[in-house]
């Protein structure tokens, strides 16, 4: 019997994308990575959103409460211009803060752009769903993920969620609860 395919929220947060001003690049640098990372299966569950703090937070609830992701990956809204609230509306949903995910995030980044210290992004719990903040730079998103994807299936494993499988060529996943 094969599993059934594990379900991944993406939200792209930008009002001018969600405008159709300019393409969303977000959520294809985010399936793109999550493309080479996983073997298991794995559902896209597409979502492009503007900069709008009540609208973030019912997607993120909807993504998973309705449509039943285990890991719902945001891109943009993390610094600290005014209209930038993705932080803001994650919090409001999350049950749990893990605040290692953007502490490693915001000192891998550092290592490539100063302007990561004003990063704001959070990770945290929401039921069997893990919830993380990237920066809205698809080259940010990678690095990003490179910077904390290993914890990743162990964290959906602890929470209840699917299993998680990755190809150790692009990511390890670190599992000492196996």
């Amino acid at each position: 019997m094969t599993a059934e395919a594990a379900r991944i929220g993406i939200v792209t947060v930008s009002d001018r994308a969600s405008r159709g001003e300019y393409a969303d690049r977000g959520t294809p640098a985010v399936e793109a990575w999550l493309g080479r990372a996983l073997t298991s299966a794995w559902v896209a569950e597409r979502r492009l959103v503007p900069d709008e703090r009540d609208v973030i937070a019912d997607t993120l609830r909807d993504l998973i409460d309705e449509t039943g992701c285990c890991l719902v990956i945001t891109t943009g809204g993390t610094g600290p211009a005014p209209r930038d609230v993705t932080t803001e509306a994650t919090e409001d949903v999350m049950e749990k803060v893990l605040p290692g995910f953007g502490e490693a995030m915001r000192a891998a980044s550092l290592r490539h752009v100063p302007t990561a210290i004003l990063s704001r992004a959070v990770a945290g719990v929401r039921g069997r769903a893990l919830l993380i903040n990237l920066p809205g730079s698809p080259k940010a998103v990678g690095e990003c993920l490179d910077a904390v994807f290993s914890a990743v299936p162990d964290c959906v494993d602890l929470i209840g969620g699917p299993r998680l499988e990755t190809d150790p060529d692009v990511v390890r996943a670190f599992r000492p609860h196996d």
